[in-house]
């Protein structure tokens, strides 16, 4: 699988944030890149120009790595090659795992190098 994980940086910044607040929420709607329900409140993952708008904090800009490989969600050890590779170059790394693909999210300062790292690993792994 890591053979054919094609990374591809895509050019928009994103921010994590959270909320409780329904109103927001609403207005958030379908903008959202994803939601994730957890026990504290909802994180969201917005663009940075939505989170700006909707009065987030966007402190911590990250951009998105693609990785084009289609991956099973029952497929075992991407999450954790992707993630020792990025950590191993001081990188940290946000994953969420798409019905269709991977997806890395990467302080937007270190995205290129984060891509390169991941290359890297695709060319090691067909070796």
């Amino acid at each position: 699988m890591l053979a054919g994980i094609r990374p591809v940086l895509m050019p928009k910044e994103f921010v994590f944030c959270t909320t409780g607040d329904a109103e927001i929420i609403a207005r958030i709607g379908a903008s959202a890149f994803s939601w994730i329900h957890e026990e504290e409140g909802i994180t969201l993952i917005l663009t940075r120009s939505a989170a700006k708008s909707f009065g987030f904090d966007d402190g911590m800009p990250m951009r998105r790595i693609v990785l084009q490989v289609f991956s099973a969600l029952d497929g075992v050890g991407l999450t954790a090659a992707v993630a020792t590779a990025l950590a191993n170059e001081g990188i940290p790394c946000n994953m969420i795992a798409g019905y269709h693909h991977d997806h890395v999210f990467v302080p937007s300062a270190m995205a290129d190098r984060a891509v390169a790292v991941l290359r890297d690993l695709q060319v090691r792994s067909t070796k």
